[in-house]
């Protein structure tokens, strides 16, 4: 039996295994990220067997920079959606105002008030996208339709502004495409007066439902110490202890 060293990741490049002449090394993954996570594993094989697999955790870039290097500013904006399309105004908005600081560009005041519009609209997308496929995950469905319920209402309301439901490029280099459209205020006050009671649907499904508590409680505990040191942010780090909030901390847009 050999001793084959393994070079086909630096994370396992300490790695040895003990290979037959007939064992097979297989690359499975990485899974698409719609997958909530990305992760390959690299089985080892005895004809149909598998008898070792280390997972790998990761492998999320996509060479968007590269992408960024053979096009000009405006052409990239589309591919901004797709680094998360969850959350993709946020990706829109982060390259704009990167650009806009390197040119030395101000935003009108009103395309400003928009763009803010929007990313907190698209942020509640977010988290309600996650609290939905979470709680799927689990096995709580219930959470996941009532979940989803308010995130297609808050996409109807991008929609009706941009045209897109996911991938918005809703925002611009120098400001927005487009003024706001009558109902848009409409729709979403109506949204804000109901979030709270749906909240609270969620909260009486979950916070005391032990198959939730059973599965959630003390699993993937981050600490403070190991959040600051993997540079987590938003609700991840402020969940580990840390109160950091970028738009109170260094304001941005009028955040301030």
């Amino acid at each position: 039996m050999a001793q084959v060293k393994n070079r086909l990741s630096p994370f396992f490049e300490n790695i040895t295994f003990d290979r037959e002449d007939n064992e097979l090394v297989l690359n499975f993954g990485p899974q698409h990220p719609s997958a909530h996570g990305q992760l390959r594993l690299m089985l080892h094989l005895q004809q149909e067997q598998i008898i070792k697999a280390h997972p790998d955790v990761g492998y999320l870039h996509r060479g968007m920079e590269k992408m960024a290097e053979n096009m000009i500013y405006n052409e990239f904006m589309p591919t901004t959606d797709r680094m998360d399309y969850i959350a993709s105004s946020s990706n829109n908005y982060g390259f704009a105002l990167s650009v806009e600081k390197l040119i030395g560009l101000e935003v009108p005041r009103r395309a400003k008030v928009i763009r803010m519009m929007l990313l907190e609209i698209n942020r509640l997308m977010s988290h309600l996208f996650w609290l939905a496929t979470t709680a799927l995950d689990i096995g709580a469905m219930t959470v996941f339709l009532f979940a989803f319920r308010e995130r297609e209402y808050l996409m109807d309301i991008i929609e009706g502004y941009c045209g897109a439901r996911l991938t918005h490029a809703a925002i611009r280099i120098g400001g927005v495409p487009l003024d706001i459209q009558d109902s848009f205020i409409e729709q979403l006050r109506t949204f804000l007066d109901k979030l709270p009671a749906n909240i609270k649907d969620y909260e009486d499904l979950l916070d005391t439902n032990r198959i939730w508590l059973m599965r959630m409680e003390e699993v993937g505990t981050i600490s403070k110490e190991m959040a600051l040191s993997w540079g987590c942010t938003g609700p991840m780090l402020r969940a580990s202890g840390v109160a950091w909030d970028i738009r109170k901390e260094e304001p941005y847009e009028l955040y301030d």
